[in-house]
């Protein structure tokens, strides 16, 4: 097995965190965890097969390992690594994570991570797993991320446009801009945002702005002058027209329906 597919869009259940400590009794273990998920950091060198698929250990390599899955570790002498049992949801999209793989310059921060998770186990459960999530997020992002089979892929350049339009939401953005951040021509972007969301670049922009307005709007006490500048509309004669033409109300209207 040289990948596994997983859901990261909800918590995951974590069932322990803690440091395994193995090559001392017998430099060989065989095992599977039938009903977790397996989640190691290694600072060690050793031979690791996942379901008969041989991978190397190496320092600053992680692994995650599905539940079922037979691994067989045959290790050098005393091997301790940061380990996670835990279990996945099923929501949102799939995605394909490498079983093995170096942590690379995310060492660092993934290694500091899973030791605020083991610190914070068992006494406080929701921490842990906060930094559990954490850190699954940033192993599946340690490659460029890749859909599971059966899930549309989007080229990398609309998830590096999705990205940047999310961060510049509340700044004037255009699709020249954009374009240009993501290495593409302004008409091949185009051709490739509408293929991946259905929409043009210009029109996602504008939903992903007034859907952020609606939820200050309904969640929030921000003036709406505020909300109008946070989504890149300041002009408020032109922001209540947004709001008119894309959410069907005035921006008093929508907050009114909330109380």
């Amino acid at each position: 097995m040289d990948s596994a597919v997983a859901h990261l869009d909800e918590p995951p259940g974590v069932a322990a965190v803690g440091i395994g400590v193995h090559g001392a009794a017998s430099r060989v273990d065989v095992f599977s965890l039938p009903h977790l998920w397996q989640f190691h950091l290694y600072g060690y060198e050793a031979d690791l097969s996942v379901d008969d698929t041989a991978h190397a250990i190496r320092p600053g390599r992680v692994s995650l390992v599905p539940p079922g899955t037979t691994v067989r570790y045959r290790y050098r002498g005393r091997s301790e690594h940061l380990y996670v049992h835990l279990r996945l949801g099923s929501a949102g999209s799939p995605l394909s994570i490498p079983v093995i793989q170096d942590a690379g310059t995310e060492l660092a921060p993934l290694t500091a991570q899973l030791r605020r998770a083991l610190a914070a186990w068992p006494h406080e459960p929701g921490r842990a797993t906060a930094e559990v999530w954490a850190a699954l997020w940033r192993v599946a992002h340690l490659a460029p991320p890749r859909p599971a089979v059966g899930s549309a892929a989007a080229h990398p350049a609309v998830v590096a446009a999705l990205a940047m339009i999310e961060s510049r939401l509340s700044e004037p953005l255009g699709v020249a801009e954009i374009a240009k951040s993501v290495g593409v021509s302004h008409n091949h972007l185009t051709r490739l945002f509408r293929a991946a969301t259905g929409q043009t670049v210009v029109g996602y922009l504008r939903a992903r702005r007034m859907e952020r307005a609606r939820h200050f709007l309904q969640a929030t006490t921000l003036s709406i002058p505020a909300i109008a500048a946070s989504v890149g509309i300041p002009d408020l004669q032109a922001f209540n027209k947004a709001c008119r033409r894309e959410l069907g109300a005035s921006p008093r209207g929508i907050r009114k329906d909330l109380n």
